[in-house]
Parts: structure tokens; sequence; C-alpha cells
């Protein structure tokens, strides 16, 4: 359920103007890609080389990295180390607008025009990308063939896992859906939170996966 690939672009999308229909374009590509690759695997894939891998794609030396890399974009958003690389890219950006503005051409990429219009389609596609199996769903997916559960049961957990790995950004949208005015209440307030304090719980996510990903990393080496 833990995904910090899906947390962060559930946060980009409830920053935009239209996150409803953001996240449902995003969710409507994870299902077709985890769905549709996790009946294709149980059922077809059994004892092959992409269902080893599961066991076998992350070492717990990555992990290690990773979550060391982590930790020091913690530690260098806390100390404010990358105020002069933003300064020249913020000098760099300012002078990029201001030539496309002289031009007469749009100022915003095309991504973010896109999304600026609640344009599901792109969300859609990086959805799709960002939900091809990884190491816990493969090592499900293996743990379901092993029990022999039927084809119906099979396709029922396949859906379930789906599902449940999505559920971070399910919640909100199922709140637009149900109770529409105070989800856009908590989003705004969200959205204030952000602006004043988004440096900090950036330092706060990135120190929590870190540190998560270290520990497990050292479990598994011991």
């Amino acid at each position: 359920m833990f995904n910090p690939s899906l947390l962060a672009a559930v946060t980009v999308m409830l920053l935009m103007p239209k996150p409803k229909r953001l996240m449902a374009g995003y969710l409507l590509g994870a299902y077709l890609t985890s769905i549709t690759l996790g009946l294709l695997i149980v059922f077809s894939l059994h004892g092959s080389s992409t269902e080893s891998s599961s066991k076998h794609t992350v070492s717990p030396a990555e992990d290690i990295v990773i979550g060391l890399l982590a930790v020091l974009l913690a530690y260098i958003l806390r100390t404010g180390r990358d105020q002069p690389l933003q300064a020249r890219r913020r000098q760099k950006r300012e002078a990029r607008l201001t030539a496309r503005q002289q031009s007469g051409k749009p100022t915003e990429s095309l991504p973010l025009r896109l999304l600026g219009k609640g344009d599901p389609r792109l969300t859609f596609v990086v959805g799709a990308i960002l939900s091809f199996p990884g190491v816990s769903y493969l090592d499900a997916l293996d743990h379901i063939h092993k029990l022999s559960p039927g084809t119906v049961v099979t396709v029922l957990l396949v859906l379930y896992f789906c599902v449940m790995q999505q559920i971070l950004i399910e919640v909100p949208l199922l709140g637009y859906i149900f109770a529409p005015a105070s989800t856009q209440q908590t989003v705004t307030r969200f959205r204030g939170l952000m602006a004043r304090k988004g440096r900090g719980a950036a330092i706060v996510g990135a120190t929590v996966i870190g540190v998560w990903l270290i520990t497990r990393g050292v479990i598994t080496l011991l």
C-alpha cells in the first residue's frame, strides 16, 4: 500500500485545479496495467524468469543505497544547501519565460498545460507506466499461484491486490464522489499547508522513506 511514487503523484494532482479528473485518469491507467499484467503473469508465466525475478530484482544493497540518498536529500533540504542551486534555476527559468513571452509562445510546458486543464489523458499514461508490476506485486502473484485457489478466486485476489495498491489515490477520489464539499475543503487546506510547510513535509517524507529503506535493507542482509 505504501508507494512513494504514487504518494508523490497524488500530492501533485491534489495541488492542480481539477484533481478529481486527474486522479480518475491515473487510476484507470493504473488498473489497466496492473490488472492486465497481473492476470497474465499469474495464469501464464508461472516458473518463468519474470516470476523468479520477484525475489531477486532489488537487492538489500540497493535498498540501502536508495535509502541513504533519500536521507541525504532530507539533509540538503534541512540545511538549505540547495538554495544557491534553486536561485540559479529560478534565474534561468525566468529568463526562458521572458524570452517565450517576448516571442509570443506559451510560458508553461505541455504537461503542465494539460494538467492545468484537468485533462486526464496525461495522468492515464502516467498511471499506466508507474503501475507495471514491481517486486512486491510479483511476489504476491507467486503466492497467489502457489495457493491454487481456482480461476475465479485467483481473479478476485488479483483484483483485490490491485485495488489495495492504489488506496492512496482511491481514498481521496471516493471523497470527491461521496462528499465533494468536505473533500474540496480538505484539499484547499492541504494546498495551503503545502504552500506554508511544503519544504518541511518534503524533509520529513524523505527522512521516513530513507530510514525505512535502510532498515529493510539491513534486516534483509541479516
